[in-house]
């Protein structure tokens, strides 16, 4: 199980004792829509800076090339995380951007006990959890090491191989219009990569913004795969963030190695590779 329900993250709460709570987020206003809202003892987790390292060409990892394991390392050692810690993250965004990166950069880290709140910030709410506002707090800082990411990764090559073979599959999880190449608000060039499929990472959740109950998850992915190996799986979307939501669904099926290719359409369309348009 790697989605809790606000039901089930109650349950959690009061049978552990060390427990962290992220709230993470991205976007330059991050920050100030934390400050504006989150539960309290939650640590705030910055998607631009804790969670990615830029560099200065995005045609060289994307818009949020992971971070080094050093640096992430210090991050979860300020938040008061050791390896024994139960870890519970939520966004904003319905527990779909920010906070599925997070949990797959934890599991990759190796971390056992990692979970995301279905629903997030606005679930949360409605079950009348305390939202306090204010900046973040500081917890006493344990010690967090970590020498690789553990979780599959691909690159650019690795997908336009797999994109062409029949024994392979590239989800791509963007909304569909982008896929289609209609237009694309963030990145340089519409459309997407050739031979890959189009499941866009919001069918993962419901009408409420809350995740799928597992066994509908399993109907619906089992179905995609057609009885691929799910190491001949390969995820992206623009920078590597909401496809972290599509492993997260995965994850929560039984449906483990699949590969996160990180630098997404951010990497692909500025690297003058092929473009495909068709549904």
């Amino acid at each position: 199980m790697a989605i809790l329900t606000v039901d089930a993250f109650k349950k959690l709460s009061a049978r552990k004792d060390n427990i962290a709570i992220i709230d993470a987020r991205g976007g330059a206003d991050a920050l100030e829509r934390f400050e504006a809202g989150h539960l309290q003892e939650a640590v705030f987790a910055d998607l631009e800076t804790d969670l990615s390292q830029k560099s200065t060409n995005a045609a060289n990892g994307g818009r949020h090339p992971l971070p080094s394991p050093s640096h992430f390392s210090k991050f979860l050692s300020s938040a008061g995380i050791d390896k024994t810690t139960t870890v519970v993250v939520y966004d904003d965004k319905n527990g779909g951007n920010a906070a599925a990166r997070f949990w797959w950069m934890l599991k990759s880290a190796g971390h056992e006990e990692a979970y995301v709140i279905s629903g997030g910030l606005q679930a949360l709410a409605a079950a009348g959890f305390e939202i306090v506002t204010g900046k973040p707090e500081s917890r006493a800082h344990k010690e967090y090491e970590f020498a690789d990411w553990i979780l599959p990764t691909v690159t650019i090559d690795q997908v336009a191989e797999a994109a062409s073979n029949e024994d392979f599959i590239v989800i791509d999880v963007r909304e569909n219009y982008r896929y289609r190449g209609e237009s694309e608000p963030i990145d340089l060039v519409a459309g997407h990569i050739p031979g890959a499929i189009n499941i866009p990472y919001t069918s993962n959740l419901d009408q409420n913004g809350h995740f799928l109950p597992s066994e509908v998850l399993v109907e619906k992915y089992n179905n995609a795969l057609q009885g691929r190996d799910p190491k001949n799986v390969y995820v992206h979307c623009g920078s590597g963030v909401t496809a972290c939501h599509t492993l997260l669904a995965l994850s929560d099926a039984g449906i483990e190695g699949a590969s996160l290719y990180v630098g997404s359409w951010s990497e692909w369309s500025r690297n003058e590779r092929p473009v495909a348009t068709e549904n």
